[in-house]
């Protein structure tokens, strides 16, 4: 099959073995992939993210010395089943899981393996007992963005708002985006929303953000400030570069609840003194839960949330290295969907 290949930490494109399922797991053919931040974050940190999943025990063990088919943002077609398959599913029906499959007795991370394809290919494979069927007509595209809107979705779960709390937004990219489309879906208000882009700050306004802050213009806080009055500061973290949760620790009011939904792939220094002071409380999160997986298809399927403003712009195989240097640009891109049968 072909498939954008993460060699050598470059992209390159190529023919690979076609994928073949074992127990318990279905054949698909993938027929829309989003690009990921992980995934650019993947060619210049790989080594980085497999020592910090070493450290912290987390299902990711790929060898950055072979090939991975990288790509977990998916919607896919039924194609063939494994033996020992128990799945009600049939050939043809459209599908999504999240991307882990159980294989050998352990768990592995679909699109940063080696060994399991991820969806920048014409096929994968998935765990039948994993797979959602996608109802209600919802189209392909935006079936693919279940697995980024549920990241969103699992963050401001973490925050554990309260009726009175008022939402903060730092950073406006995919993840902040769906941080946004979730507090809209909770009922939160105001939500402020801050970034340094003009497309970016304009999608945080369709995704729900009831007011958007340039920095560059007026310093996020005092923005904040006045939007929020006194009300109790939940403050998300979208952003994941060093030193943006030292200046959030600095800036923050007392008592405020930060939660940390960027990655930050290098070291980073804070004074936990800030911390202290203030009695701030800090969440980090990563993913979400079974049930939020679902529930955001749902979401999604029923128009509770609109994604279709996110998506903007569609590949094939061979146009995906090129795709991951455009989306280094914030003013181009929101979400780039990798369709593979092209």
């Amino acid at each position: 099959m072909r498939a954008a290949v993460m060699r050598n930490k470059k992209l390159v494109v190529d023919t690979v073995p076609d994928p073949t399922p074992s127990d318990g797991e279905v054949l698909v053919k993938t027929l829309a992939c989003g690009i990921c931040g992980s995934d650019l974050h993947a060619l210049k940190f790989a080594d980085q993210m497999v020592e910090t999943a070493r450290e912290s025990g987390a299902p990711f063990s790929l060898d950055v010395g072979r090939d991975v088919v990288m790509g977990h943002e998916f919607c896919c077609e039924v194609v063939d089943f494994g033996p020992n398959n128990y799945t009600t599913l049939k050939a043809g029906e459209r599908v999504v899981s999240m991307p882990l499959i159980f294989r050998n007795g352990a768990m592995q991370a679909v699109g940063y393996s080696n060994d399991v394809p991820g969806g920048y290919g014409e096929l994968m494979t998935l765990s039948g007992a994993m797979l959602l069927a996608v109802p209600n007509g919802l189209a392909t595209e935006y079936a693919a963005m279940t697995e980024p809107m549920a990241v969103g979705l699992h963050a401001v779960n973490k925050a554990r708002l309260e009726a009175h709390d008022a939402p903060l937004v730092i950073g406006c990219g995919p993840v902040g985006l769906a941080v946004i489309a979730a507090l809209k879906l909770k009922g939160s208000e105001p939500i402020v929303a801050a970034d340094y882009s003009p497309k970016r700050r304009a999608l945080a306004q369709k995704m729900g953000a009831h007011v958007v802050v340039d920095p560059a213009q007026q310093p996020t806080f005092e923005a904040y400030r006045q939007a929020a009055d006194l009300r109790p500061s939940v403050i998300f973290e979208c952003v994941g570069v060093p030193g943006m949760l030292q200046q959030i620790l600095r800036q923050a009011p007392l008592g405020a609840r930060i939660v940390v939904a960027g990655v930050c792939m290098e070291p980073d220094t804070i004074k936990p003194a800030l911390g202290i002071n203030k009695e701030l409380n800090i969440q980090f999160v990563l993913g979400y839960t079974p049930d939020e997986f679902a529930a955001t298809l749902r979401h999604l399927s029923e128009g509770a949330i609109d994604v279709a403003p996110l998506v903007t712009g569609k590949v094939g195989v061979a146009e995906v290295p090129q795709a991951f240097e455009t989306l280094a640009n914030p003013e181009a891109h929101a979400k780039i969907i990798v369709e593979p049968w092209r």
